[in-house]
């Protein structure tokens, strides 16, 4: 790791000055991905500005009756706090089902949603990534790629966005505030990751020097009833190979409203809107689950080692809507 200035923001303004007068400068939360990366070497910033302690770690109603999630609530605060767990469950077990305890205490909000991708390769810094350096190629398109995207990737990069917290932000039209140095902005997230294409390392729609400040979810009572399942390798503290955060509104047998998002199958949460179509005015039953699996699905590109997931997401997608059309016909 090399040497590198640190400077704590006593405000919001300061901090987006700090981080401007430097190109070279990242902006420090709770640090468990960036920090990681510094002492790979992936990351050199020549100066941490450090957030942490910046006035943006409240949950508050919105004005439009949604939730106002500051950037630098914990995920432990944001996965624990009582509305968030009445009105969004599946956003509370999407954060309960990311990393440990101890990590959840420390990370951040909007350092969640910038998280790096956690692809071998881009941490490996002898072998070619052209998120890491571009132009260089992707090593996992001809190497290791069993837990890589089927959905939405290039042959620059088949890498996958690692949130679980991300992928029910997503379903439930989750919208990114931030500050720059020209005065405040905001970003759907379902816009705010950037397709891959041919320029992987260009990642989010945030402005240079932006600073997130704030993710809003706006009311959404379909939420009410919703799920986050998570498939892993091993039982805990370990990345998903495939996930679904989903939401059903379920009246006399037929689907009125639905949210579906994808997680780890795609470089950034993957909101399944072909599924929702399919899916409204449709009966609830097991086999038009599928059927909307399936129209999602379609698109699908899998690599040689990692056609599995297509088979693992559509079982998936079936077991989480026939739980909720349970639960709402009881």
């Amino acid at each position: 790791m090399r040497e590198f200035d640190y400077r704590r923001a006593d405000d919001v303004a300061g901090a987006v000055a700090l981080l401007g007068a430097d190109p070279d400068a990242r902006y420090l939360g709770g640090g468990t991905n960036l920090v990681d990366l510094m002492k790979t070497g992936v990351e050199r910033p020549a100066r941490l500005v450090d957030v942490r302690s910046l006035p943006l770690d409240r949950i508050e109603p919105a004005d439009d009756g949604g939730l106002r999630i500051g950037a630098t609530v914990t995920n432990s605060d944001l996965a624990a706090h009582p509305e968030v767990r009445r009105r969004y469950p599946a956003l509370t077990q999407a954060v309960l089902a990311g990393a440990s305890g101890q990590l959840r205490n420390m990370a951040t909000v909007g350092g969640n949603l910038l998280q790096r991708t956690r692809c071998g390769y881009f941490t490996d810094l002898t072998r070619p990534c052209n998120k890491r350096e571009p132009g260089s190629g992707c090593s996992a398109v001809t190497g290791e790629h069993h837990n890589h995207a089927v959905l939405g990737a290039s042959d620059h990069c088949v890498a996958v966005h690692p949130s679980d917290m991300g992928v029910a932000l997503t379903a439930f039209d989750a919208v990114v505030s931030y500050e720059t140095a020209d005065g405040p902005g905001e970003v759907p997230l379902a816009d705010f990751y950037l397709p891959v294409g041919d320029t992987p390392h260009r990642e989010t729609a945030l402005p240079p020097g932006a600073l997130i400040t704030g993710v809003t979810l706006p009311p959404a009572p379909v939420a009410a009833r919703s799920r986050y399942r998570k498939v892993r390798e091993r039982a805990s503290y370990a990345f998903a190979i495939g996930s679904v955060a989903a939401a059903l509104d379920v009246s006399g047998g037929v689907v009125r409203d639905a949210r579906l998002a994808f997680g780890a199958v795609a470089s950034r949460p993957w909101r399944a809107r072909a599924a929702e179509r399919v899916l409204t005015g449709a009966p609830a039953t097991a086999e038009n689950f599928a059927a909307a699996a399936d129209a999602e699905l379609a698109a699908a590109r899998p690599l040689p080692h990692n056609g599995y997931k297509v088979t693992l997401m559509r079982n998936l997608v079936v077991a989480v809507l026939s739980e909720l059309a349970e639960e709402a016909a009881r």
